[in-house]
């Protein structure tokens, strides 16, 4: 029998600690352990071995970013953990900084999104997946940035379109259904994205993948 997925939420607030915990229990997810600060999110990492750890990124004890200095340490410290933070402000930096060089089993979402519960639980199970599941507006705000050289410049609107779906976490098939394009469209334009940003063709599909999006976020 598969046993149920395991979870460590941090999370100060405990309207808000509540509210996740009993989105992630609904949707079958068992909430190991839920804590107010950076220091015990760590720790419960660390003991718990859970699936993925789901935090905000201002926690005690400094009321900073350190819950998202906390994730980053279980990233270095657990890589095979997924990861999502959650902001109340939109925060590029803090998405690059959590990406670090590597977006697989990360996600950065904005908290008034957790309102939608079907948001928090299609994040969970992308990033559980090795995707990443970036907020769209995070996206926007990255594509948005002033970049002296931009390595996007040879890609064509739909491409871009494209790409920032990838780097939600979308799957072709999932950017074929928002973009309400056919699958092939979709693989053709995957294909132009590579070649364009000069990744070689000796890597795997998943790594060019993993490379574009890297590209994308100005790594």
């Amino acid at each position: 029998m598969r046993q149920p997925l395991r979870a460590v939420l941090g999370e100060d607030q405990p309207f808000m600690r509540e509210g996740i915990a009993a989105i992630l229990r609904r949707a079958g997810i068992d909430v190991i352990e839920a804590v107010d600060n950076a220091v015990d999110l760590v720790r419960a990492a660390e003991e718990h071995h859970p699936d993925v750890v789901i935090t905000d990124i201002r926690m005690p004890p400094g009321l900073e970013a350190d819950g998202l200095r906390a994730a980053q340490k279980i990233r270095a410290t657990r890589p095979e953990t997924a990861v999502i933070v959650l902001s109340q402000f939109l925060e590029a930096s803090y998405a690059l900084d959590l990406v670090g060089d590597d977006p697989s089993g990360v996600g950065y979402l904005l908290k008034e999104k957790v309102a939608s519960p079907q948001i928090l639980i299609d994040a969970v199970e992308r990033v559980l997946a090795r995707d990443s599941a970036l907020d769209p507006d995070v996206i926007a705000a990255l594509l948005g940035r002033k970049r002296p050289e931009d390595p996007l410049a040879a890609l064509t609107p739909k491409e871009r379109e494209v790409l920032a779906l990838m780097a939600e976490g979308q799957s072709n098939t999932g950017i074929s259904e928002q973009l309400f394009v056919s699958v092939a469209a979709v693989e053709r334009h995957v294909t132009g994205i590579f070649l364009k940003l000069g990744l070689n063709q000796s890597a795997t599909g998943q790594h060019r993948r993993v490379l574009a999006v890297l590209r994308y976020l100005g790594q």
